[in-house]
């Protein structure tokens, strides 16, 4: 029947040590290996735990006089170690008063807690940059908007898109998405007969959060305009979308790529007059996000987005 107790305070991380009231040592049981007891001479609370603790204890139990008397320390060891001391004074039945100490190992709970509050952190870091992001995209498209509905509309559309990248992020521990998955997402949403019309090559980048929202925005907006505009589905003329890594002169970069065929090219003089939110995005918002650059043009009956940025904003 001990050897069942002692086993039991080992799988949860508990020692006990049973005193006289004045003091003497009469049981140790499961010690945390950090601490030994000496081979000689007579056991003492610094000669168990250091002089630093045993200090601690000593005083400690000085205040315990009276059965029931309870007090306890939170002790911090190198290694990043935590140790809670509970002494409590008891009586036995043969009417003896005696001080029992319970060491409890806290070491991973404090760990728990603070790799918590770490991820509690930058939950709240996050939910403040999706929410400046959100705040951002109604303001300008509000301000592309002709009516209400047209708003609504628009604006229903990139939050779902948002929401789903953000799934992906959730789903990866908050690592990011890849670029392909992106991809998938935002074409299955718009042409899901037509979905082998959007042809992926190159390296399938992982991409931090931010580029992962960002970039997930930027497709969303180009499987929109080649749906509403383009003349992919009607020519039934595949859309070539590639993310490569290259070297130049700044460093290592991923380049992404949107090429889809496009005959109704928009007047140079009414894309000026009249500014849209997706070039926005496209041109101005996502390069920024991810200290890159991008540009769309229009040449040879088609329409070519490239986004280029340094790795160390996909990592």
């Amino acid at each position: 029947m001990r050897e069942f107790f002692i086993s039991a305070l080992l799988d949860v991380g508990v020692s006990l040590t049973l005193q006289s009231a004045k003091g003497d040592y009469i049981c140790i049981t499961t010690l945390p290996p950090r601490w030994s007891l000496p081979q000689d001479g007579e056991l003492t609370d610094t000669l168990i735990f250091g002089e630093e603790v045993g200090q601690r204890l000593m005083t400690l139990k000085e205040s315990l006089r009276a059965p029931g008397d309870k007090a306890e320390i939170e002790v911090l060891v190198p290694d990043d170690c935590a140790f809670d001391f509970r002494c409590s004074m008891i009586q036995m039945t043969d009417g003896a008063t005696y001080l029992m100490t319970t060491v409890i190992d806290r070491t991973e709970e404090r760990r728990r807690e603070r790799l918590l509050r770490a991820l509690l952190r930058e939950v709240s870091h996050r939910s403040k940059n999706l929410l400046a992001i959100i705040q951002s995209i109604a303001f300008q498209t509000a301000r592309y908007s002709g009516t209400l509905e047209g708003f609504l509309n628009k604006f229903r559309g990139r939050l779902h898109s948002l929401s789903q990248s953000q799934d992906l992020i959730t789903d990866s521990s908050w690592r990011g998405a890849y670029f392909k998955d992106l991809l998938t997402q935002q074409v299955e949403k718009y042409v899901p007969e037509n979905r082998g019309l959007v042809h992926f090559s190159g390296e399938n980048v992982l991409l931090s959060p931010n580029a992962s929202l960002h970039i997930g925005l930027a497709l969303h907006e180009l499987a929109v305009n080649a749906v509403s505009h383009g003349s992919f589905l009607r020519q039934h003329s595949a859309i070539e979308v590639s993310c490569r890594r290259s070297v130049a002169a700044e460093g290592e970069m991923i380049t992404v790529t949107w090429n889809e065929p496009f005959s109704a090219k928009p007047e140079p003089e009414t894309e000026a007059a009249k500014p849209k939110f997706g070039s926005t995005v496209l041109e101005r918002v996502v390069p920024a996000s991810v200290n890159g650059r991008a540009s769309l043009e229009f040449h040879g009956g088609r329409l070519v987005y490239e986004l280029v940025f340094p790795v160390e904003a996909a990592d």
